[in-house]
């Protein structure tokens, strides 16, 4: 009986990192009713290479009208000045996005608590379906976190690349969250 305990956990690890590699290649643009950017690193009111990433997607989505608004995410790390979320924001008003289609929730520290504030303020203005934004290593469990906060998403993400450490760290959180949820996950995990 252990040896099947021992021989099931890799194998499943294994197909979960196959199922977080093909979801990198995900890319639904159907409509929506609205876009999440999901936050990172800012620099003093800069977006980092992968924050700017994420909202020059984001707005090229919402060019092309997939949904009417973009919810940016992020709180911000000790000694921040700006929130990853505001800098989100006062980088799409320099691109021209009328900030009535912008909606800034700069709660959570973690993709989890992000999207769960992101889902409370959504759901308050009768919104579940979303385009979720962020790099496509992330694509499976961005998913799964949005469907466990009661959020109906497809993904989007930029079109970067993933390191082997990204990767096994997806497969991790994906593997584990599939079976003890992604909140309980996140609490462990960080």
């Amino acid at each position: 009986m252990v040896w099947i305990v021992v021989l099931a956990v890799p194998v499943y690890f294994l197909l979960t990192l196959a199922n977080v590699w093909l979801a990198t290649s995900w890319d639904d643009r159907d409509p929506t009713d609205a876009i999440v950017v999901l936050g990172a690193a800012q620099y003093n009111g800069t977006p980092s290479p992968a924050l700017a990433g994420r909202l020059d997607h984001a707005y090229e989505l919402w060019q092309q009208k997939v949904a009417p608004s973009i919810v940016l995410t992020g709180s911000k790390q000790a000694g921040d000045t700006f929130t990853e979320a505001y800098v989100g924001l006062t980088y799409l008003r320099g691109k021209g996005v009328p900030e009535k289609d912008l909606v800034v929730i700069a709660t959570g520290t973690s993709t989890y608590e992000s999207l769960a504030a992101s889902g409370r303020e959504l759901r308050s203005r009768g919104v579940s379906r979303v385009t979720m934004v962020s790099d496509p290593y992330h694509s499976l469990r961005v998913s799964g976190i949005a469907e466990e906060v009661a959020l109906d998403p497809l993904v989007s993400p930029t079109g970067t690349s993933a390191t082997w450490g990204q990767m096994s760290r997806e497969t991790i959180a994906v593997g584990l969250g599939r079976i003890f949820g992604y909140r309980r996950v996140t609490n462990w995990l960080g």
